[in-house]
């Protein structure tokens, strides 16, 4: 048998920051340690934030200076890789023994990416995956990853990669993912939507995998003491709806609404065998004599050193 636990922790961004955000992470830590989650994927940008409604001052053709400070602001809400949030959450992976899959903020230079973090109980931080493309205005405040952090990691749990938020209607990509033999679906998300449940749904059972999507919960601008243009004030930004599937898209736990709080499902992850029994996307389901797809997973640093050749006489 190969049955494990594996649980998604709905909970949001601490309105006074990235220390507060880990105090509300670590509170958790007794419910974590009593679900026995081998796996515990937390949401989107949750350590530094998502900005829901913001616009960071941006204009087409200026920016405002206001929406300068907005960004610096940010930038200082980011994580380090090297810095004590992520130690702490690598404590808090190695006290329960769950290996936990997060989204940040992570600040390289005067760049962000939004990642994910692969934490192991043992090893601590093993991997990262930096999102490929941000959605929309997101791209005023996001860097781009490029194809070197799409790892597929082996867990207590089985094997797990992640796709954050709107990457997950990628095809390409999700493709990739496949080929590289995911079992478990990590997707940090802040969306909210009955659409977004659908696409969950949908990728379990293309894959034929397990899929834990954990979502975030933000309450109204009203609560938070701010505008956001076009949504309503008492409406929350964002309401969770964080879920586990499994590899025929049955609806294992979940959707969690309106509150932080874990959500956990025991899983057999010998089922994906039985599951794909009559379908594997990238297998006896594939059509290689028609369809290729290639993956650059080559690093692409903005400016790359080499050493200097002299001519020679």
């Amino acid at each position: 048998m190969t049955e494990t636990t594996v649980a998604a922790l709905q909970i949001g961004s601490h309105p006074d920051g990235k220390a507060a955000t880990l105090d509300a992470i670590l509170s958790f830590e007794q419910r974590i340690a009593d679900s026995g989650a081998a796996l515990v994927v937390m949401p989107e940008a949750l350590l530094g934030g998502y900005p829901k409604g913001s616009d960071f001052g941006t204009r087409l053709g200026y920016r405002m200076p206001e929406g300068r400070e907005a960004f610096a602001a940010y930038h200082a809400n980011a994580v380090d890789l090297d810095g004590p949030e992520v130690a702490a959450l690598a404590g808090l992976s190695s006290r329960t023994g769950a290996t936990i899959v997060i989204g940040v903020i992570e600040r390289a230079g005067a760049t962000l990416y939004c990642t994910a973090l692969f934490l192991d109980p043992e090893r601590g931080l093993v991997a990262k995956h930096r999102k490929l493309m941000p959605t929309g205005t997101e791209r005023l405040i996001w860097g781009q990853g490029d194809g070197s952090t799409m790892p597929v990691v082996e867990s207590r749990a089985g094997r797990i990669g992640a796709a954050i938020c709107w990457e997950n209607h990628m095809p390409l990509f999700r493709t990739a993912l496949y080929a590289k033999g995911v079992e478990i679906w990590c997707a940090p998300t802040v969306d909210e939507r009955d659409v977004w449940r659908a696409s969950m749904r949908h990728i379990a059972h293309e894959g034929r995998c397990f899929v834990v999507s954990a979502c975030q919960v933000q309450p109204s601008p009203a609560a938070l003491g701010r505008d956001a243009e076009g949504w309503p004030a008492d409406r929350p930004l964002i309401r969770g709806g964080s879920m586990i599937v499994g590899p025929l898209g049955d609806v294992l736990a979940g959707p969690l609404e309106n509150e932080a709080g874990l959500v956990a499902a025991e899983i057999d992850t010998g089922e994906i065998i039985r599951a794909r029994y009559d379908f594997d996307p990238v297998g006896h389901y594939a059509r290689p004599d028609i369809f290729r797809l290639q993956v650059d997973e080559t690093p692409r640093p903005g400016v790359a050193f080499a050493p200097f050749k002299r001519d020679c006489e």
